[in-house]
């Protein structure tokens, strides 16, 4: 969950940088105006949605590509809606849902800017939550691993899944040409084995 205060202590020593979740931002708009029809969570929401046109239209582009696009067509309009924000609070009543959403957005942008600079970062964490789906839908099964070791081991094979499912990899097809390939293969180059390298 973004802004999770559980997290905090990861990302005292600065070794571990959060980066926050433009998605759960306009998530708290989009409550507020099915609930109340406000019009400044629906300006919020056209604001935030301008910023998903930029990563929409640069989907699937370069790094750098994506770094130019941003600082081009999205930083300025990333300054605007953290200053529209911050003007609006000062006109609303501080026990709202509309003002709890724009505390969150404003103390939430600073930690959401890296991505304007970084062009490997996402603008939300949809990506990840999706890949974790699966894994928080069978959560009762993964209860019963067994021992720490299970865990451990459980853990792994859902972890080279997913990589298999994001780098277009049919996970079924590589785990089967991996365990028929796994006797015969050096141990020195098991790396050789992981899902981006199956043969297609």
């Amino acid at each position: 969950m973004d802004g999770y205060a559980g997290f905090e202590e990861m990302y005292r020593g600065g070794a571990i940088r959060e980066v926050a979740c433009l998605a759960h931002v306009r998530h708290k708009f989009v409550d507020v105006h099915r609930a109340q029809g406000s019009s400044i969570a629906e300006e919020a929401i056209r604001r935030i949605d301008a910023l998903y046109a930029v990563e929409k239209a640069i989907h699937g582009s370069p790094p750098d590509a994506r770094v130019r696009a941003r600082q081009r067509e999205a930083a300025h309009v990333f300054d605007a809606l953290e200053a529209w924000l911050a003007a609006q609070l000062p006109t609303l009543s501080g026990k709202t849902p509309l003002a709890f959403a724009i505390c969150y957005a404003l103390t939430r942008m600073a930690r959401l800017r890296p991505y304007l600079d970084q062009g490997e970062l996402s603008v939300d964490n949809n990506p990840a939550e999706r890949a974790m789906r699966e894994i928080a839908l069978g959560r009762k099964n993964w209860l019963f691993v067994g021992s720490a070791a299970g865990g451990r081991a459980a853990a792994i094979a859902a972890t080279l899944i997913a990589t298999a499912k994001l780098d277009n990899v049919d996970p079924e097809a590589w785990l089967a040409d991996t365990l028929a390939r796994i006797p015969d293969h050096k141990i020195t180059k098991v790396s050789e084995l992981l899902p981006w390298h199956h043969r297609r």
